[in-house]
This record gives structure tokens, sequence and C-alpha cells, in this order.
């Protein structure tokens, strides 16, 4: 009997929005039949910068129990979602720190031949949802990764435009993860468990 895919979902998350749709995603894929970590960036705003902020607060709390993400979770992984919020149209500093220590399994060909792709979220439509996922996608690029977005591949993403992954329109806050968001989340995930998972047959087989 083949093992279950390995989906490792790691994300930065300030004041929810990611962390929610992070959440979203690792149920979907665990329901396509999938292994899943759900894993956080570590930190790096002082904590004044974050007790100002009451919603970013809230969610450091609500999320204090998920582990942090480490380089051996994504040797560990045969495909990894990358979360993060919309930075001036890049990832946030806490997400790139995270990658940037992935430099040792990238040297030993350990980040090759795995699945990846992202997902976002802006204060504003449009906001740099696009360019963040791309920027992130460079990465992959790099590492010899298959990189997997949805695309137009279900009437879902008719309905939230947004081929490269699944981002969110939050408003500051002001809208909630959405059905929209959901259902995009669901097909991302699906796809990615779909594609590792005849990857990983196929490399099996070779």
């Amino acid at each position: 009997m083949s093992t279950p895919t390995k989906v490792a979902v790691v994300y930065y998350s300030s004041t929810g929005t990611i962390a929610e749709v992070a959440r979203e995603i690792a149920q979907y894929a665990e329901k396509a039949g999938a292994e899943v970590r759900l894993l956080k960036a570590a930190e790096l705003a002082p904590q004044a910068a974050i007790d100002s902020n009451p919603a970013w607060a809230a969610n450091a709390a609500a999320t204090a129990d998920v582990p942090h993400a480490t380089p051996a979770d994504i040797e560990w992984a045969d495909a990894v979602v990358f979360g993060s919020p919309t930075r001036f149209g890049n990832i946030a500093s806490q997400l790139k720190q995270f990658i940037d220590t992935l430099g040792g399994l990238w040297a030993q060909g350990k980040l090759a031949d795995k699945v990846y792709s992202g997902f976002t979220s802006s204060a504003t439509a449009h906001g740099g949802q696009e360019s963040t996922l791309l920027a992130l996608y460079n990465s992959f690029h790099h590492f010899g990764g298959i990189v997997v977005a949805p695309g137009y591949t279900d009437p879902a993403k008719f309905a939230d435009g947004n081929p490269y992954g699944t981002s969110h329109v939050d408003a500051q806050g002001n809208n909630p993860v959405d059905d929209t968001t959901r259902a995009a989340a669901r097909v991302q995930a699906e796809r990615i468990v779909k594609i590792a998972s005849a990857l990983k047959a196929g490399l099996a087989a070779a």
C-alpha cells in the first residue's frame, strides 16, 4: 500500500487572515487524502509592536500552539504550500527569513522535485496579490521545484479570479474569509495533492 502524500502548509500571519486560509488549505488537503503539517514562520517583530495592534495580539495568542516550521519539515514533505500577506507586492519578511534557512537543503538537492504553491492576502483589491505569489514562486524555480498553481481549472476560480493561488482581500480586517476564498482554497489543495501524488508515484516507479 502506498503511503499518503505529505503536505506542509507553512505560513506567516499577523492579524489572522492568512492563518485562517492556511487552516482551510490544510483541512482540504487532509480530506483529499494527504498527511498534513500546519506550520508557521517565526515572528520577527518586537512584542511591543504586536501588543500595539489588538488583532495582531489576538492572532498571536490564538495560534500559539501552531508549531514553528523547520527545514526538516520541508525535507519531509512531498508538497509545500507557503502563505504570506502582501508586503509591498512581496512576501512578509518573516516567511522570507524562514525560506532563507533552507540553503543547506537546497545545496544537497533536497528541495528539488517537490510540488510548491502559494497563497496570499492584501488589504485592498489587487493590492499586490499576484506579484506576491510570483515573487514567492521565483524561489521555487531556484529549488528545482514543480510549481503547481490552481489556474482556472475549476469554475470556482472564476469567482476568486486569481490563477496564481488563493488570495483574499481583507479590507483591514473588515472582510472575513468568505465562501469564495474557501472554495479557492479547496481547489488549490485538491490540485496540489493530486499532482504531488501523481509525481510521487511516477518518481517511485522510475
